[in-house]
């Protein structure tokens, strides 16, 4: 079996050689106590005959936590190889947001199909969450938590929460709720289980609480949860009823698939939509993601031949300019991409928002000023130094065009810094991902604005 280097290389061996030796009945034992996501990749690598044996084995619960981190893929082909009313089982077993992901991607009549075979409950859970869209809160919420009512005692609470049996990940909040399920606060297990039995659960409320809004967009919810160290956040409707609650675990996933998006983006990548990984996303597959981007580019990019070839005759009377026209790009690009990354993180945090946009540009000025002092003095030194071969006109000295060529791209500096600043602001501005014009467009931009500039100067300059 080929070794799966997301599964824990000691329990890999020890699930292998229970597997190697038949001993069925060990390696059942073995999966209530390991990891549920060592168990899923172990049986990832199983044909799925046999991971329906094993399946067959487990308690209900044991069976809906482990195919709640089983892939998609193996998720619809058991879906398609177990009997409706033994699948219905299994599913009411998931974890809920991920049982709703899963029954959105079926079909409409696999939907039809399943619906009558599921108890009342999970029927219900199910339909409400797959309502809301998956970039929102709504969409990511589980409804796996615990309520409690403020004019219960301690011992009562108590009670409710054994009877709504939320898992033990979602049990550090107990939520406080009127008999409409309006929020009222929350309180934690610790502090039920050490206030006196018969005390009122109003005596020791927190009332002060964060929340996020149902259709809030999940990124938002993921920052919150990070800029409060919570462990869940509540999630209401427009009426401030409970409905369900996000927890860390999927803030993390948020964080992660937001990053892998944005550094997909910011490389000129079509972001996939599913996650897929590297080696099994098929070739053609990573074609389509890359080429739009890397084909609009190079056509843009003929405006900077188009450029070159109106200063051709400035280039054949000074030909060292040809000679520092890669760092001038080089330069720009990079200067350009720095700002956008910066910009890029600081509104991807939350840190400041389209209203800074004055100080945004005047706090990069000031920064691409005080970097083209020092870009310029390097190119100035170099040209003067290490370019004394270089034939000029009788007039011209080796010093005045060490001068034109640092003016040039200092004013590039400063030009690219503003740009790579403005254009994430400006794309957020109207609705868009500033991450999509990162790297890529703007080194493509500020090539063309360089090449203008760096003309520009050196006919000015040279009198050409």
């Amino acid at each position: 079996m080929e070794e799966n280097e997301n599964l824990e290389p000691e329990n890999q061996e020890i699930l292998e050689e229970l597997s190697e030796q038949g001993k069925t009945e060990e390696l059942v034992e073995m999966f209530e106590e390991l990891p549920t996501m060592d168990v899923a990749k172990f049986m990832e690598q199983r044909p799925v005959e046999e991971v329906i044996e094993y399946l067959d084995k487990l308690d209900p619960e044991d069976q809906g936590r482990i195919f709640s981190d089983f892939t998609y893929d193996l998720q619809l082909e058991l879906f398609h190889k177990l009997p409706r009313r033994i699948f219905a089982q299994i599913f009411g077993q998931m974890y809920s947001d991920i049982r709703a992901d899963f029954y959105q991607e079926l079909t409409k009549e696999e939907q039809i199909e399943l619906l009558p075979y599921l108890d009342k409950k999970t029927r219900e859970d199910v339909i409400i969450l797959s309502a809301y869209p998956p970039e929102t809160a709504g969409g990511i919420m589980t409804t796996d938590f615990a309520t409690i009512f403020a004019d219960m005692t301690a011992n009562e609470a108590l009670g409710k929460i054994r009877k709504d049996a939320p898992s033990k990940d979602m049990v550090y909040y107990i939520y406080v709720v009127d008999h409409s399920m309006v929020i009222k606060g929350f309180v934690t297990l610790k502090d039920l289980v050490l206030s006196d039995p018969k005390t009122k659960v109003f005596e020791f409320i927190n009332e002060h609480y964060v929340s996020a809004e149902v259709n809030e967009d999940r990124e938002s919810v993921a920052q919150k949860i990070d800029r409060y160290d919570l462990a869940a956040i509540p999630v209401l409707n427009s009426l401030d009823q409970l409905v369900g609650i996000v927890s860390n675990v999927e803030a993390i996933d948020i964080i992660q698939k937001e990053a892998t998006e944005d550094i997909e983006r910011i490389m000129g990548i079509i972001p996939s939509e599913d996650g897929e990984e590297y080696l099994t996303t098929p070739s053609f597959a990573h074609f389509k993601r890359r080429v739009v981007w890397l084909v609009s580019l190079a056509a843009v990019g003929i405006l900077s031949g188009m450029i070159i070839n109106e200063y051709q005759g400035v280039l054949e009377s000074f030909i060292i300019l040809a000679m520092y026209m890669p760092m001038m790009a080089a330069t720009g690009g990079n200067t350009g991409s720095q700002a956008a990354t910066v910009v890029i993180r600081a509104l991807s945090l939350g840190e400041m928002t389209i209203k800074d946009w004055p100080k945004i540009i005047y706090k990069e000025t000031k920064i691409s000023l005080m970097l083209s002092i020092c870009v310029a003095v390097l190119t100035f030194a170099k040209i003067a130094f290490l370019s004394f071969h270089t034939t000029l006109p009788d007039n011209i000295s080796l010093k005045l065009i060490a001068l034109v060529i640092s003016v040039a791209i200092a004013v590039q500096v400063i030009t690219s810094a503003v740009i790579g600043a403005s254009l994430p602001l400006i794309v957020r501005k109207f609705g868009g991902d500033p991450a999509v014009v990162a790297s890529p467009a703007i080194t493509t931009i500020v090539d063309i604005t360089g090449l203008l500039i760096y003309f520009s100067v050196a006919s000015a300059t040279l009198g050409i």
